[in-house]
């Protein structure tokens, strides 16, 4: 991670305060910053990594070690863990919200996984092994179980109650769900509408009857593009028999939409996706993601040398042509680039379905042919004046010119 100059001023702080042991300054220096600033400090600090961050991470108050904790890079959590005592892993783990336990335990390995399990109490393991059991990229796979349920026989006085008692230990207050005694989701209730309302009014007289839920099964994509098309903190997450199991909040949602567009980026730039960043991805396993496709795609391009060789004595008769295969070949190339991000990016969106296929494709069609048109056009004139006026090249006929733009036309057309 490249540094700031204001993190390189930090960290030179922080390597004198820690030569001084003046612990209670290097404290109070770190304390006052957001979690994920903290993590990049602590990204920041490269080859000190291993000295400094067990040292400023038991500086840090519980809470916001927690929040650090999370926003770590695996291969920062791991050596964290293997130097906990007991008593501190066990620290952390109370801190974390189930579904950060959970994203912890699946990065994770075997050795690492056990300790961790086994300083969480019987509650949390049996949950934790409930999220594991959702398919990999499921609603349920990112959704957290920590949240406020209200029972729709409840008054305003005694959900408020149970909001204070239970509170603390969800990871979202701000929206209620209201379940009968078989934890069917019935409503919604959002704090400000609670704390409005009288205390003797019933929660079931109260609550939003119409909100929207997820099924643990769904697509977690499905799920992130749903909160960002409804504007919500967080959505409800039901299983086949409408029973309340979880809620996706709004900063999983984020994290999904991320590795999505990554992986689209990815496959659309012929790479295999990998869900490691960059500058932590060894040599060998970046050329193992490029590789297949070169490979692929070099195999393809011999089927292009072959179609030029087939029209090698038309070619041999007008030599001049050959020339201009380069600027063809790389205007198709850009063009067939425009149209596969806008497409690419209108399926991430769910702008585009499978049904759509034909309209793409008409679309495409006019769009492509508006655009070789105007090349052509502008081609023709740069052919005219400047290849032959300017530089004299007087083998570029009239006939020639308009071969070459016409050339142009079908071949925006084709890449598009």
């Amino acid at each position: 991670m490249f540094e700031t100059d204001e993190n390189r001023e930090l960290i030179h702080k922080i390597e004198d305060l820690t030569a001084r042991k003046h612990y209670a300054e290097l404290r109070d220096l770190i304390s006052p910053m957001e979690a994920a600033d903290i993590a990049r400090l602590f990204g920041d600090l490269g080859e000190l990594n291993e000295k400094y961050i067990p040292l400023l991470f038991r500086l840090l108050p519980k809470e916001l070690a927690a929040e650090v904790f999370i926003e770590l890079d695996p291969d920062q959590q791991e050596p964290l863990i293997d130097g906990f005592s007991n008593t501190e892993l066990k620290e952390v783990l109370d801190e974390l919200y189930l579904d950060d336990t959970v994203d912890l335990i699946e990065e994770m390995p075997a050795g690492v996984v056990k300790r961790i399990l086994r300083h969480s109490d019987a509650e949390t393991r049996k949950n934790i092994n409930e999220l594991l059991k959702y398919p990999e990229d499921s609603a349920g796979s990112i959704m957290t179980t920590e949240f406020v349920d209200l029972n729709i026989t409840l008054t305003v006085g005694d959900a408020l109650k149970r909001i204070r008692r239970t509170g603390t230990d969800k990871e979202t207050i701000n929206i209620c769900y209201c379940v009968d005694a078989g934890r069917h989701l019935l409503g919604v209730l959002s704090i400000r509408t609670l704390l409005l309302a009288e205390e003797d009014d019933i929660i079931g007289d109260i609550m939003e009857r119409h909100f929207i839920s997820v099924n643990t099964m769904d697509d977690q994509e499905e799920v992130a593009n749903a909160l960002s098309r409804y504007d919500f903190l967080a959505l409800p997450v039901v299983d086949k028999e409408n029973r309340l199991v979880g809620i996706v909040t709004v900063d999983d949602a984020i994290d999904v939409l991320q590795e999505e567009t990554t992986e689209d980026i990815e496959k659309m730039a012929a790479i295999l996706p990998s869900d490691k960043p960059y500058l932590k991805t060894d040599i060998l396993e970046t050329y193992k993601s490029r590789i297949p496709w070169l490979l692929l795609l070099m195999v393809s391009a011999t089927f292009t040398g072959q179609i030029i060789s087939g029209f090698e004595n038309a070619l041999a008769a007008v030599t001049i042509l050959t020339a201009y295969i380069p600027m063809l070949m790389d205007t198709g190339g850009n063009c067939g680039s425009q149209a596969s991000v806008s497409v690419i990016r209108g399926i991430s969106l769910n702008e585009i379905e499978f049904s759509d296929l034909g309209r793409v494709i008409w679309k495409e069609i006019r769009v492509a042919f508006i655009c070789g048109a105007t090349l052509a056009v502008c081609n023709f004139i740069k052919l005219i004046l400047i290849d032959r006026t300017l530089f004299h090249n007087y083998s570029l006929t009239i006939p020639v010119c308009f071969v070459i733009c016409l050339t142009m036309i079908f071949t925006v057309l084709c890449a598009k």
